[in-house]
């Protein structure tokens, strides 16, 4: 038989699932659809496995990957029959079961070994187990045998890290014990017993013990909280305390999440894993699948919106697919740079995650409500001392500023994922695609220190100490930060959010001592760098075009043209996609402002961009005070484009708590 052509996507092609008119239960269901069907052609022989486009390499085995190919996109299959749909294609996946679970197929995906990739998979088909039971009617007694040997018992004594990874283990046990089948609860309860070590208070937990600071979307949508709302649905007639618990803690992290994302759809992208895109919204479709009575003021209106909008964002996202119509590694575009070394072409898959809510039935005010916005219902600004941020949607801007978080592991890209001093969900994170200059550092949102000239920079990763304060007669909450890039360079950090008189800038403060001559470099967030008309460079700040930056932008060769330089009090500003900028509001310091051409491929959303910067070089020996303005206004239907910088003029005037600690 010849091989199925799949899907095709050529010049200016547009893929299916951005086709869907996402309105109602049946639409959503529709755009699953469009996620599995290209997956058709990259089914093995035996179906056992998906060996989806992009030959990168993870840290993990071949055969690992391609059995994330299969069960990843089962989040989706799964939560699409719970809730009474069908899919034309459900027994390649029934049958690649079967296949991969027997010892004696050639396609047979292997026992796990200690803190093994496949532990992961058996997440998703625990759960399809648990809640479709066409799939395992569909075994015989030696394939029900095969899975209750491969799924929970080749486990249930093998070391897995100490993270949400414990949350697998239980899932794997879970969907054995729901079918009769051989599982033990002992190391179910026990690991659920361990996983609630990890709570922190306020609904939130953390990614792993004490002494690691990581609540990112796996302390949310990736895991955590999905998890246990998942567990609270079908565990809860045997567990009833249990199950209450795991409610209320998601009734209380609700009230946080809900400032994660903003009135366009778009989420916040912070922290690892981020490509796996529209499970950011998975929490959402959970609280309705495990029936959580919502906390005031939300409504099932307004989570509904949160999740329907995030998926139409994502449908004007057209760069996330491969040729073939299958998901890619990336954010908005395929995306190696941002990329963990354990993101496989399949792991993208784990946003089927999203799919939750069509497990959700058809009659449950999830579905009933018609969409609605928070609006003036929740805070524009909130503190949020469990992860370490204040969140702010002052100006029309949906914001984090954030201290404290770092990732317990290396990982590439950590100090951007983690220990930004801002994250926007208009303008997104940038990762640093080579190590060599700032363009290549791309350091937007953070504070870089060099000392050999400018070629290699350390920011702010990990932390001696984090705060979130209160200053001033108003108690205006701030996050404070001591952090040293260098053994002999300390540096206090305090983020100051927007105030309502100026909502489109917050204040980054930082007091220097530097026991060594250090370069620093100070950038805005970063912003397309693409002129609307033709996709050229932005050209110098065009009024009459609303477009443009200034200073100019100069390119990584010529550096000292004095065109591509300002004061650090006239600043730097770039307005393409909305407008973002930096001044420097300190006395006695005289910084210069430039644009840095951040290396192509290094923000998340955009592929080329530009970054709004403060320089300077602080001899050895020098306490320096540097308070930076940051100004950041996003486009949008409702915002004319001639409004980008109307705020550019109006820096918010230093705080008098401010005045007296710098000039003590």
């Amino acid at each position: 038989m010849e091989p199925k052509t799949g899907l095709v996507l050529g010049y200016n092609g547009i893929h299916p699932f951005s086709k869907v008119n996402i309105t109602d239960r049946a639409s959503v269901q529709e755009l699953l659809g469009t996620l599995l069907d290209p997956l058709e052609p990259f089914f093995s022989p035996q179906k056992a496995r998906v060996k989806c486009p992009g030959a990168t390499a993870v840290r993990f085995d071949q055969t690992a990957s391609e059995v994330e190919g299969i069960c990843r996109p089962l989040w989706g299959l799964a939560c699409l029959l719970a809730g009474g749909g069908d899919y034309h294609g459900k027994e390649w996946w029934i049958q690649g079961i079967k296949s991969g679970t027997d010892p004696e197929n050639p396609e047979y995906w292997g026992y796990p070994r200690d803190n093994d990739q496949r532990m992961v998979e058996m997440c998703p088909l625990g759960y399809a187990l648990a809640v479709a039971p066409v799939i395992w009617d569909s075994f015989n007694e030696k394939e029900r045998e095969n899975v209750e040997n491969w799924l929970g018992n080749s486990i249930n004594e093998k070391n897995m890290p100490n993270t949400n990874w414990l949350w697998f283990r239980v899932f794997a046990n879970l969907g054995l014990k729901k079918n009769g089948g051989k599982f033990s609860q002992e190391r179910l309860d026990r690991d659920i017993e361990h996983l609630n070590t990890f709570y922190r208070g306020g609904g939130w937990s953390n990614d792993g013990p004490e002494g690691i600071h990581q609540m990112d979307y796996y302390s949310s949508s990736f895991a955590i909280q999905f998890l246990q709302l998942l567990y609270a649905k079908l565990a809860g007639e045997d567990e009833p305390a249990r199950a209450e618990e795991f409610r209320n803690r998601a009734k209380q992290v609700a009230l946080d999440l809900i400032h994660y994302y903003d009135n366009e759809g778009r989420s916040i992208p912070f922290g690892r894993s981020v490509g796996y895109r529209f499970a950011m919204v998975s929490f959402w479709g959970a609280l309705a699948y495990a029936g959580v009575e919502l906390p005031e003021p939300l409504t099932w209106g307004m989570v509904k919106g949160v999740v329907l909008r995030h998926l139409r964002w994502w449908q004007t996202q057209p760069q996330i697919w491969s040729s073939s119509g299958t998901l890619t590694i990336g954010y908005s575009y395929p995306n190696m740079y941002m990329a963990e070394n354990y993101n496989s072409p399949g792991s993208p898959y784990w946003a089927c995650l999203a799919f939750i809510c069509l497990a959700v039935p058809a009659e449950h005010p999830f579905w009933t409500s018609e969409e609605e916005l928070p609006g003036g219902a929740i805070p524009l600004v909130k503190e949020l001392p469990h992860p370490g941020h204040i969140a702010s949607y002052l100006g029309n801007h949906c914001m984090l500023l954030s201290s404290g978080q770092a990732c317990s592991y290396p990982m590439k890209g950590t100090h951007a994922k983690y220990g930004c001093f801002a994250y926007s969900s208009a303008y997104a994170y940038s990762v640093p695609p080579g190590l060599f200059s700032l363009e290549q550092y791309a350091l937007a949102s953070q504070l870089g220190f060099s000392d050999d000239g400018g070629e290699y920079w350390k920011t702010r990763r990990k932390s001696e100490y984090t705060g979130l304060e209160h200053r001033g007669a108003s108690n205006t909450p701030v996050l404070v930060s001591i952090w040293k890039p260098f053994p002999d360079v300390a540096v206090e950090t305090t983020l100051v959010p927007p105030d309502p008189a100026t909502p489109n800038w917050h204040l980054r403060v930082h007091g220097i001592t530097a026991g060594r001559e250090v370069m620093t470099a100070d950038g805005a967030f970063a912003i397309c760098n693409q002129r609307a008309a033709d996709g050229r460079y932005l050209d110098p700040y065009d009024a009459a075009k609303g477009e443009g930056t200034h200073p100019r932008i100069i390119g990584n060769y010529d550096l000292n043209t004095p065109d591509g330089w300002s004061t650090g009090k006239e600043g730097a500003f770039a307005v393409s996609k909305g407008a973002v900028g930096i001044k420097a509001l300190e006395t006695g310091v005289e910084r210069a402002a430039n644009l840095v051409n951040a290396d192509p491929n290094s923000n998340l959303v955009e592929s080329r961009t530009v970054i709004p910067t403060l320089q300077y070089t602080i001899k050895k020996g020098e306490t320096v005070w540097f308070i930076s303005a940051i100004y950041a206004k996003p486009s949008g239907e409702d915002v004319p484009r001639e409004t980008y910088l109307d705020g550019w003029d109006n820096p918010p005037q230093i705080p008098g708590w401010l005045k007296a600690k710098v000039e003590a």
